[in-house]
């Protein structure tokens, strides 16, 4: 009987361990959620000193990345779509970097790209939340 007893004692003991385990982890930004991001891409074709906007168009196959929180590096890519349209789904609350390269219209980097960020922070566990139109320059 009384090793009965200490074999219980033992499991709860256990058992209590891994539920305060369990619930003390905070889930942070990122994949894993019930949440979505969504955006749509739009693409000005301008001459080479950006003085004239030759066409704009939706950014078919763009290349779209999103970054999770703090982290340094981005988490997912994807290409928008044939309308320019992209969705991150399965996300959890929390903040997140979403952005796309661009041509430099200011003429500073010198590689001629730069990088278009937008942040955006999911609040509830179920958000659909919309980034609206991200412009960029070809």
């Amino acid at each position: 009987m009384r090793n009965n007893l200490a074999a219980w004692f033992k499991i709860t003991l256990l058992f209590a361990g891994l539920i305060m385990i369990v619930s003390s982890c905070k889930k942070t930004a990122g994949e894993g959620g019930k949440a979505s991001i969504k955006g749509k891409i739009w693409v000005e074709n301008w001459n080479a000193s950006f003085t004239v906007l030759n066409d704009a168009y939706a950014g078919a196959d763009v290349d779209v990345y999103i970054i999770y929180g703090d982290e340094t590096n981005y988490g997912d890519k994807q290409s928008a779509n044939y309308n320019g349209e992209f969705e991150f789904k399965y996300l959890r609350k929390g903040k997140y970097k979403v952005y796309v390269y661009s041509q430099d219209k200011t003429f500073t980097s010198q590689s001629g790209d730069t990088v278009v960020v937008k942040e955006i922070e999911i609040k509830e566990k179920k958000e659909k939340a919309d980034l609206g139109t991200i412009t960029i320059f070809d």
